[in-house]
This record gives C-alpha cells, structure tokens and sequence, in this order.
C-alpha cells in the first residue's frame, strides 16, 4: 500500500489535496501524547475548558468564508449552501457548550444522616473520532466538542475526501490555545485505524459511516470492554398522510431527497403517499425536482451538485437499474441537464411502480433517489416505514398533531419528525435503531455516554 493518498475533487476530478499516511512511530507518539495531557486537562475545570474551546469555535467561524469553500472542492458540495455546513457547526457547537453545566453537574441523592453522597460525570479518557466526508464538520462536531467539554482529549482521523477538515480543525484549536495533546489528529489507513481502536490507550471510539465500517470498527474493538458509538446508515421513510399540507409538503420533500445530492445518512429514500393524494403529489414531486439546477458546485446557480466519486454514481445508479428492469418507473430523464459534465454529475431520480422486493426499497442508495409508494392507512404506512433493517429518522406530513404523536410511538426510529425532515436540533439525542447505530450524540444524553459514573458515599467520622 501506498504511504500517501490524494484527494481527488469531485468537481473537476483533479488531485485538490495529497498527504501522507501517518507512520506507526507517528501513532504510537500520538497516543502517548494523549494520555500525558488528560490527566492536566481534566483537572482544568469545565468553566476554563469552555472557554478554550469557545475560542476555538470563534477561530473556525472566522474562516467559515474559506473553508465553505475548500468543503466544495473536497466533497462537492454546492457554494450556495456550503456555508450552512459551518453555520451548523457553530450551532451544534455553542449548544453542547452551553449544555455542559447541567449536563456535567454531580447529582446528588436526597439527605442521608451521617452521610455525604453524590455520583460524579467523569470523563472516559482518550476518544477516538472517526468522521465521514458527506458532512465533514457537522458529524465531527457532535463529538468533538462535548467529548473535550467533559474533559476528554481527542484524537481525530476524518476521511480522505475531507483531510483538510481536520488539519483546520487542529489549527483552530492551537489559535485558540488549547494544550498540546489534548486534541490531535493523524491520517490513518484502515489498518491503522483499526490498530488504534484495539490500543489500550483508546478509551472510546466514536465512529460515522458505513454499516459495514462500524462493523469493522466493533470487529477491531471486540477484545475491549470499551464502547464504541456507531452512527451508521439509513433508509429514512416519509409518510404523506391525506391530510398533509400539500404544497410545503412536497417542496420540503424533495429537498429532504435531494439536498447534498442525497448524500445523507437521514436522506428522505423513501416516501409513502395516501392513496387520495398519490396522483396528485407524483407530478407535483417531479416537477419540482425537475427545478433542481445540476452542475458545478462553485457556480451560485447550481442547486445540486456532483456526487463524491464516479464510482459512487455507478453503485447508486445499480439499484436504479434493477428495479426498472423489474417494472419500476423512472420519471426523471436520465440525460438531465448537467450530468454531461461527467459521471459524478448524476443527476435526481424519481421511481415509482416499486415495492420492498427491490434493493431500491431496501438498502441504502446514498444518492440522488427517491422511490415513493401509494399507501391505503395509517396501518399500512406503519408496517412498510418499519420493513427496514434501518431506523435513523422517519417522519409524517399531516395537520394532526395527535395522529403524528401516535404514529411515532409506532415507527422504529431514532428521531420522529413532523412535517419537517432531514435536519437535526442540538438540544435532542442524535441517535438510530437497529442497523443504524448504537449510542448516543448531542442533547444533555450524549454527555452520558462521553463520561462514566463515579459514585461518592462518604460516612461522616464516628
């Protein structure tokens, strides 16, 4: 294997940035440094933790402008709403912070005679953060931040699509003048990565990604009573009930497919329509897709962008192929404006006339797809949202506000949205069911899982 890899631009296909491979001597260093700066950093205090790691959100905001830009060129995503990315991490970031205090705060048991009691949040020690390119700083920062706001250090490896996110990462954090080793990152192969989850001085793992890269990750971790947080993929269903309103439904929907190209973990995938508006919301949905402006990312006009490698488009056209060969209809022309630019420029795609027989249906696509199904019940809409092996979000359309309480007490999912989809609130636990993850990030729950217990029962002298 190579000592060095390059980051080819989905843009245009050029080398944008080449880097080496980290050295073992270079891990084993790292790791050592990470331990030698937790004990001093955990005994900071949170109030001086935070305010280190606010100058470091300010340091990163400082140069949303540039690294929007350079996120366009790693990953592909449009220049028009690139800068969302940043003004998300802010968000999620000066949330968790101001979060810290309750969520931190030793809890202590009513009054015992003769006893003084409490149970502590410690931190776990060294966390290992394994980040995706499809939103390089928004699912980096979910652990990130509170992981060292509780008093952790870190060390960061993100993809090899987005390497320049965790050098800049690093770059705000020595700006902001957090202590040396308490946050690092190292560019790893996957033999690395997995030498580092199976090193003892790992105390955590939190990993983004594929179903089959978390299952690499546990498979490395298997011989450790460490945990490790596992965000993986989805299959997220919409359900448009005949009450839903129509016009926001529809536009919200289609962005909720297509947004980032479908790259999105809680990518809407798959839409079920009550049978009174299926011939109604069908040709509303296509021709507002058909709005969607394929093409250069750093052009402003553009509203959908390339995907991050050719051969991603080929793995997400597959699926496609299949289920029209099995009688599914496509609605959108595949020659969509744009996609002549190159293989990566994948232009949307609506398929109806499919069923949970079909891949499409089944698995994850990852990309700019959508299937949408006719449903006769709420019964119906329950039981096809839950033939998934996934559950990450879901979410229904409807003015009952009593009906979508209902229905989510039904559905196997980590969030339950109403008329709203494919966005996240920092102030609720970021979290899947079954082969979307295990764990927790985000909200005051995600400190639980970045800490351990510790409990102080302390008898009064005799």
């Amino acid at each position: 294997m190579s000592d060095r890899f390059q980051t080819r631009s989905p843009v245009d296909g050029s080398v944008y940035v080449e880097r080496e491979y980290a050295r073992a001597e270079d891990l084993d260093t790292t790791l050592a440094r990470a331990r030698e700066a937790l004990g001093p950093w955990r005994r900071r205090g949170l109030a001086e933790r935070r305010a280190l790691l606010e100058r470091m959100v300010e340091a990163v905001v400082d140069r949303s402008e540039e690294l929007a830009l350079e996120l366009t060129w790693q990953m592909g995503r449009p220049l028009r709403s690139a800068p969302g990315e940043l003004r998300g991490f802010e968000e999620r970031a000066r949330c968790m912070l101001a979060l810290a205090s309750e969520a931190l705060a030793p809890i202590r048991p009513g009054p015992k005679q003769g006893f003084t009691r409490e149970i502590r949040r410690e931190p776990l020690g060294v966390v290992l953060v394994l980040a995706p390119w499809n939103y390089p700083w928004l699912t980096s920062v979910n652990g990130i931040v509170p992981a060292l706001a509780a008093g952790n250090v870190v060390l960061l490896k993100h993809s090899e699509q987005t390497p320049l996110v965790a050098e800049r990462y690093i770059e705000a954090a020595q700006a902001a003048g957090l202590p040396p080793g308490v946050f690092q990152y190292l560019h790893l192969t996957h033999a690395q990565v997995a030498t580092a989850v199976a090193d003892p001085r790992v105390d955590h793992v939190l990993f983004t990604g594929s179903v089959e890269g978390g299952r690499a990750v546990h498979r490395a971790a298997a011989d450790r009573f460490i945990a490790c947080g596992l965000e993986l993929g989805g299959k997220d269903p919409a359900y448009v009930r005949a009450d839903a309103p129509f016009e926001e439904t529809v536009a919200a929907l289609v962005d909720g497919a297509f947004f980032n190209s479908g790259q999105s973990c809680c990518a809407v995938e798959r839409i079920y329509v009550h049978r009174d508006l299926y011939e109604r919301f069908v040709p509303a949905f296509v021709e507002k897709t058909n709005e969607l402006v394929l093409g250069d990312p750093t052009d402003p006009r553009t509203t959908l962008g390339p995907v991050v490698r050719a051969s991603n488009a080929a793995a997400i056209m597959d699926p496609v192929d299949a289920a029209i060969a099995a009688g599914a209809t496509a609605h959108i022309d595949p020659a969509y404006p744009g996609s002549e630019r190159g293989p990566q420029y994948l232009g949307p795609q609506v398929l109806t006339e499919v069923d949970h027989s079909m891949k499409i249906m089944r698995e994850e696509t990852f990309g700019p797809v959508v299937g949408i199904v006719p449903v006769g019940s709420d019964d119906e809409a329950v039981r096809l949202m839950n033939d998934s092996p996934y559950g990450l979000t879901s979410s229904v359309w409807t003015r009952d506000l009593e009906a979508a309480w209902a229905l989510g007490e039904r559905v196997e999912t980590g969030t339950w949205f109403l008329n709203r989809c494919d966005v996240l609130d920092p102030e609720l636990a970021w979290v899947g069911v079954k082969d979307s993850g295990r764990g927790c990030t985000l909200s005051r729950i995600g400190y639980e899982h970045l800490t351990r217990p510790k409990s102080f029962h302390l008898r009064h002298a005799f």
